[in-house]
């Protein structure tokens, strides 16, 4: 598990270090760094996965992110021509320091130092899903691909392999017992992930058409009330939110102990009632053995952590909260990070102003009476 994260001269960090924890919740003001965060873990993924992180360097452009040369990702502030990256993990520790060379997409290597055990971290292992904040949605047809889904068991980054995961692996038992939905046949990972869906929208049951002579796949959705089953309905024909939902439930159903989830707006597309489950869902993976590390802007998602902490589900030792906001004018800093704590019955301690308070905002504007 990844315990640290420091970042130096990187986007719009000088200096700046996170304390991770099973949960690691960023949330805060547009623009100010979240993505970063996760963008480093997601660089030395991909530069490792191409074979050249131990040598050459940092691929700023690849399978998991795409961030241009190294103007780009220069903190504006630095004071000397070197980004670096340090991780924190159970098994090891990595400094890794890489050479700014202005047009480059690929940063060269400096000295760095790298514990030997820490390739074996989830970071980069098969342990690993990443699902960005722009993942795919209904379609006539979904990408398959042997290699990704049946060898590596990945879900792509925007999850357009969900339905050929499913179809691979929807008879098998999800790892973990305790995420089990108490309204599920079984522990498959389909009557599972049917079971999640149903919080979104009730009765789902999905259907999945695989053509492997033309690699690809059809997904469709029927919906049980009582002894009735609906037709089969093409995942265009349904709402948005469940085929956007879909690569989530499963990446942290099918997650093996020791897995590191990272996800962008989990939130997305989905109703409050269902972005307080999907809190659920996560504070239940991450405290049976799964880290994840999520960026969100949903009230509904952080209650639903708050609800599985105040149910003794989750650890209050187990959650990280970081708020990014705007530094003041003389703090040499564009980002300011807040880091509240969370207490055994789910209150947290401090709510700087844009922590998910819009909502107490406009109430207590709403019931002020008008002037005149």
């Amino acid at each position: 598990m990844i315990d640290r994260i420091r970042l130096h001269n990187f986007k719009c960090f000088q200096e700046q270090s996170f304390a991770c924890a099973p949960i690691t919740l960023l949330s805060g003001l547009n623009g100010m760094g979240k993505s970063s965060v996760i963008q480093s873990l997601l660089l030395l993924r991909q530069s490792y996965m191409q074979g050249i992180l131990d040598k050459e360097g940092l691929l700023l452009n690849g399978d998991l992110v795409r961030l241009g040369t190294a103007k780009d990702v220069l903190c504006e502030n630095a004071q000397q021509d070197i980004i670096a990256f340090e991780i924190e993990d159970s098994l090891g520790k990595g400094h890794w320091n890489f050479k700014y060379d202005r047009d480059s997409d690929i940063l060269e290597r400096g000295e760095s130092e790298v514990s030997s055990r820490m390739f074996q971290s989830s970071l980069f292992t098969n342990k690993f899903h990443y699902l960005q904040a722009e993942r795919t949605g209904p379609r006539p047809f979904f990408e398959m691909s042997d290699f990704i889904v049946r060898q590596q068991k990945q879900l792509g980054t925007r999850g357009e392999f969900a339905a050929h995961f499913l179809s691979l692996f929807g008879s098998v038992d999800i790892p973990n017992s305790k995420l089990s939905h108490q309204n599920a046949v079984s522990l498959s990972l389909r009557h599972q992930t049917e079971a999640w869906l149903s919080e979104v929208s009730p009765g789902t049951r999905i259907h999945v058409d695989s053509n492997a002579s033309m690699d690809i796949a059809g997904l469709s959705y029927s919906f049980e009330t009582g002894r009735q089953v609906s037709n089969k309905f093409r995942s265009t024909n349904v709402g948005f939110g469940l085929t956007y939902t879909l690569p989530i439930i499963l990446a942290l159903l099918s997650a093996v102990p020791n897995s590191l989830v990272a996800i962008e707006n989990p939130e997305a597309h989905l109703h409050p009632r269902g972005q307080s489950r999907l809190g659920e869902l996560i504070s239940r993976a991450a405290c049976n053995g799964v880290q994840v590390i999520f960026e969100t802007h949903s009230d509904h998602v952080l209650n639903g952590l708050r609800l599985a902490v105040h149910h003794e589900q989750v650890n209050p030792a187990d959650v990280a909260l970081h708020f990014f906001c705007a530094a003041a004018a003389d703090e040499g800093s564009r980002t300011l990070i807040v880091s509240p704590s969370i207490d055994s019955d789910g209150r947290i301690d401090q709510w700087p102003d844009g922590f998910f308070d819009e909502w107490d905002k406009s109430l207590e504007a709403l019931i002020t009476p008008r002037k005149g």
